[in-house]
């Protein structure tokens, strides 16, 4: 009790979240009968953590995001969208949505959108007519647009903590992504027509120079995804070559960066945040431990089915409560924990994990807006020196578009899941804190026990739950094989 009161009170006065998460993680493991010291740390070292391929990503690319952000990027992009969809109504505001969508992809939603891209543009906006309401709640909403397109920190994050194929759940997003940029694309419209917004003429010359300048960092995205859909490119070889590339463009060609002058602090400034995500994740691994340990999901299952019969009332349920933990947690620290807990429930009442993935996100995305402390009000707030009051009214609108966004991809998962199908690489079904996911998990109809999900809490690394749905600690039922069969696999 001493503990806990302890953690509380560092809470209160603003102690980083890993220390908390790190000293939760032992005191609980420490009550338990066969808990040591050491407990917290077994599943850090792991395959599932340490050993993961996929890790070595984020640095990656969150180095290119923070490269791109500090070149001249934001104006180049900003001068291409304008030359080509400027004739469009609400050209401008268009124009917004895809320059925001496209630096939040590389940056994670962590701000530098609304510093960068709306810092350039929400002064044209209002000089074009645009009411200012709408302005300052469009660069908002930019802040973390770009969440569901590759190669998003998230959906990276998320694919490392539910074990799942991290180029599935990068293309996932993709037609999700762009369900939610044009139904905000057409809202645009409507308000740039309504305000009587002047429209610029197409110029083709401007159209095709504006390309040709920005070409080396259009291509970014065109090959990042062409490569993940055709199979030429897997995450790992995706996030070196755009660090790579990246680098190379804005140092070699462009010259925005200079070597010596810039380039050591923004190595410092993205590390900082990449340390701040690992530091995060290998604490609340401990937590995600001993919450399997101590059958915390098992037992939200139980309680989820006891009150909630249909599919459909689940995922009302799930959304809303997503859009909470959206308000209240960095969509990092949400991924690492919350992710663990939902995953079974889900799982028993046969949800897709990719479409899952992506409602997670989606939400969490409406989250970072949502008052009374979505963290891109308070990013904007301080930034363009707006009262938070302000901004609640300015983005309204534009949370009830996402909301509606939202219930489309919640509702019709084939949007979601179409893109990942086409993909043919290995499943692997493995969740951080232990738990491994069975392949019938993935069935269309929930597991008559609601528990064929997850492994039990003390079952050892190597136990699979086998087709009957019961924990496999015999080889006769591992995996659904006689004793003769594993033999022979095993002499492979």
């Amino acid at each position: 009790m001493i503990v806990f009161i302890a953690l509380i009170l560092l809470a209160l006065i603003g102690a980083p979240l890993f220390s908390l998460f790190g000293g939760a993680s032992i005191a609980l493991f420490l009550d338990m009968p066969e808990g040591t010291w050491a407990s917290v740390a077994i599943d850090v070292f792991s395959a599932n953590f340490a050993e993961s391929p996929n890790l070595m990503t984020i640095p990656l690319f969150t180095f290119a995001g923070y490269l791109l952000a500090e070149a001249g990027t934001p104006r180049r992009l900003v001068e291409l969208s304008r030359a080509w969809l400027g004739w469009m109504p609400g050209g401008l505001a268009v124009v917004c949505l895809m320059a925001s969508a496209f630096f939040t992809t590389f940056t994670g939603g962590s701000g530098i959108t609304i510093v960068a891209v709306g810092g350039l543009l929400l002064p044209a906006l209002v000089s074009e007519k645009y009411p200012e309401n709408f302005s300052m709640g469009l660069v908002t909403t930019g802040g973390s647009l770009g969440l569901l397109f590759p190669p998003s920190i998230p959906l990276i994050l998320y694919g490392i903590v539910a074990g799942l194929v991290v180029d599935k759940v990068l293309v996932a997003g993709i037609l999700p992504g762009i369900v939610v940029v044009a139904v905000l694309a057409i809202y645009s419209a409507y308000v740039g027509i309504r305000s009587g917004v002047a429209r610029q003429g197409f110029d083709a010359n401007e159209a095709l120079r504006t390309l040709w300048v920005a070409k080396w960092e259009v291509a970014i995205p065109l090959v990042l995804i062409g490569g993940f859909v055709l199979g030429i490119l897997r995450i790992h070889e995706a996030s070196a070559f755009t660090a790579v590339y990246v680098l190379f463009i804005e140092v070699f060609v462009y010259r925005d960066i200079k070597i010596t002058k810039d380039l050591p602090r923004i190595v410092v400034e993205s590390m900082t945040l990449v340390g701040a995500i690992l530091a995060i994740m290998a604490t609340a691994i401990g937590f995600n431990s001993w919450m399997i340990q101590a059958q915390i999901p098992m037992q939200l299952l139980e309680w989820m089915e006891s009150i909630v019969s249909s599919k459909v009332i689940f995922l009302l349920t799930l959304n809303v409560f997503l859009l909470v933990v959206g308000m209240l947690m960095d969509i990092f620290t949400a991924v690492v924990v919350v992710v663990p807990l939902i995953l079974p429930m889900a799982y028993a009442y046969g949800i897709d994990p990719y479409h899952l993935a992506i409602i997670f996100l989606l939400n969490l995305e409406i989250g970072y807006l949502t008052p009374p402390v979505g963290i891109n009000l308070f990013i904007s707030s301080i930034r363009f020196g707006k009262p938070v009051t302000y901004l609640y009214r300015a983005v309204l609108p534009f949370i009830g578009i996402l909301l509606i966004t939202l219930l489309i991809v919640t509702y019709i998962p084939i949007i979601t899941t179409w893109l990942p199908d086409q993909l043919e690489v290995e499943e692997e079904f493995r969740s951080l804190g232990g738990g491994y996911l069975a392949d019938d998990a993935l069935d269309d109809e929930p597991d008559p026990d609601g528990l064929g999900a997850i492994q039990p809490p003390d079952a050892g690394m190597d136990d699979f739950w086998g087709d009957d749905g019961d924990a496999g600690t015999d080889d006769e039922e591992d995996f659904g094989l006689t004793e003769e069969e594993l033999k022979e696999l095993e002499g492979l």
